[in-house]
């Protein structure tokens, strides 16, 4: 029987952060017992470990996880400045590809960029099982002033510093922890690749899909996920919205009800 502190640690991230810091930029494994598997897929500039807390949910409910560290990332910001968007669906594909052969229903999960990484390969590979988008950008935040003020700058300067809300940006966050602080202007171009790639056409993607974003989400639109659940070509569809949350809520929430929303939503999955 676990210890009242083994399971604060469990609930608390930052509890388990602190536990784990050998784990920060490692991909994890986790091998299932129901013959399911779920490839999750980390944001842009962080790691798998924002996303290890669901992932250990999953595999307590049966299901086989996969959490790939993307190229460039988990070193250091300059790893970035090379890699092109086409590269990191390229990594989370031979993922894929590699689940695929040894389970029949593999399902797709992300955030931010990684969500949008997870659209793309939903139209890609229609035998995707379903997909669990989190703070997805359908559209960025002020995106057309964004883009021009960072192409702007990137003749003066190669890189940039991340600025957070005041509320929800709090030096304790995991994601800030886990994350580059720092990017290089030419990343951020092949991030905004990836959200017109994943929006492109986004009717054709039919699998069942759950729709997760923060309320208070400071980087993606707040239509995001409406314009999503409106767009997207999937029959079963789920919209939930996460309140007083982080951009990339996953890492940090502790009410465990959206770890169990996003099992009883693959679950549901026919």
């Amino acid at each position: 029987m676990k210890s009242s502190k083994e399971v604060s640690a469990e609930r608390d991230p930052l509890l388990l952060y602190k536990k784990e810091k050998h784990l920060l930029n490692k991909p994890f494994y986790f091998q299932g017992t129901n013959e399911k598997a779920v490839l999750l897929i980390h944001g842009w500039s962080t790691t798998p470990y924002e996303l290890r807390r669901l992932g250990l949910h999953l595999n307590k409910n049966g299901y086989t996880v996969d959490a790939p560290l993307l190229s460039g990332h988990g070193t250091v910001p300059r790893d970035l400045e090379e890699i092109s968007w086409k590269k990191w669906v390229k990594d989370a594909e031979e993922e894929y590809l590699r689940l695929r052969e040894n389970y029949n229903r593999v399902y797709v999960g992300g955030t931010s960029i990684g969500a949008s990484i997870a659209l793309v390969l939903a139209k890609k590979y229609p035998e995707i099982s379903g997909l669990v988008l989190m703070a997805t950008p359908y559209k960025l935040r002020l995106e057309s002033l964004a883009l021009f003020y960072a192409r702007t700058v990137s003749f003066f300067k190669k890189y940039s510093r991340k600025i957070y809300p005041p509320t929800f940006g709090s030096s304790r966050t995991i994601t800030r922890l886990i994350s580059y602080q720092t990017y290089p202007y030419s990343s951020v171009f092949q991030a905004f690749e990836i959200v017109k790639e994943a929006r492109r056409k986004i009717s054709r993607v039919k699998q069942p899909c759950l729709i997760m974003q923060s309320t208070s989400d400071h980087v993606v639109s707040g239509k995001s996920a409406d314009l999503i659940y409106e767009k997207i070509g999937s029959k079963t569809k789920k919209k939930i919205y996460i309140k007083r949350a982080y951009h990339t809520f996953i890492a940090d929430i502790k009410n465990e009800h959206v770890f169990k929303d996003i099992v009883e939503f693959i679950k549901s999955i026919k």
